[in-house]
């Protein structure tokens, strides 16, 4: 090999070992999507992550999107038909050890069942389940109407009935006892952004984090409907709060009731919630 030759290997491999170790260090985060064309409406939020040096990954469950869309039948599987499965792909539970967090945009009123009541059996419940017990963050779109798209397609419905979807709220409420976080889908990725302390490529503004507070010397505002140990917990970690004020309306979990009364922290109720 020419010396020329052998330099240019060198400097390659040197190369490809510094843009690893980057990339291990970079912050880390999975979105997750009900089928392959669902993160198109999610461009911006890519755009926002790569400026903040935020890696991410996207999966598509494209199986179960089995429906009929416009004059096309889209089945998973069936009788005769060959299906593909990669041998050496992770399982479902495996998969958020690589990452920070979990992002879902859209979750099914199945899969929040599932979460809330801690049980597996979907690709969903399982990330979900495993990202929660290994202490990674799960963060999901809080406009999300329960239906995937696929089930809007084929039911021609927009909404879940009004007995389904205070099932739906009912379920939301337990999958925020266990850690999980809500935000408005638009505003994901800078939930994410503000979540590793950056935010468009600037400094984090301190007047709010991603558990719904704002920062203050003795006084919290929680902008949150369910006010759980897990936040309590969070915020206290940073130095001594007196009060939280919180809207109208508010739910305080009874762990958290015991907390703050533990703490002697006040729960001012106020009309601006």
């Amino acid at each position: 090999m020419e010396m020329k030759q052998l330099v240019e290997s060198i400097i390659r491999e040197l190369v490809g070992k510094l843009q690893e170790e980057k990339a291990a260090k970079e912050p880390r985060v999975l979105y997750l999507f009900n089928d392959s064309t669902a993160h198109e409406a999610y461009a911006d939020h890519f755009i926002l992550l790569r400026k903040n040096g935020i890696h991410y990954d996207r999966m598509f469950l494209d199986g179960v999107t089995s429906a009929w869309l416009g004059m096309h039948k889209v089945e998973s599987s069936g009788s005769g038909r060959v299906i593909a499965q990669d041998d050496s792909a992770p399982a479902p539970i495996e998969i958020p050890l690589a990452y920070d967090g979990l992002v879902i945009p859209e979750i099914s009123l199945d899969d929040a069942g599932r979460i809330a009541l801690g049980m597996k059996g979907t690709v969903v419940s399982e990330l979900a389940f495993a990202a929660l017990v290994t202490g990674k963050f799960v963060v999901v779109g809080d406009d999300s109407p329960g239906l995937t798209r696929a089930d809007r397609r084929t039911l021609k419905a927009l909404e879940l009935p009004e007995p389904y979807r205070k099932l739906f709220r009912y379920y939301k409420s337990e999958m925020q006892m266990y850690g999980v976080y809500f935000a408005p889908s638009k505003e994901l990725a800078t939930w994410v952004a503000d979540r590793f302390g950056m935010k468009a490529g600037e400094e984090k503004d301190d007047a709010r984090d991603p558990a719904g507070f704002e920062t203050g010397t003795g006084i919290e505002r929680f902008e949150g409907k369910l006010l759980t140990a897990e936040w309590v917990r969070e915020r206290t970690r940073s130095g001594r709060i007196a009060c939280i004020e919180a809207g109208k309306g508010t739910i305080v979990s009874p762990l958290a009731k015991d907390m703050l009364r533990e703490q002697g922290i006040e729960v001012r109720m106020t009309d601006g919630g």
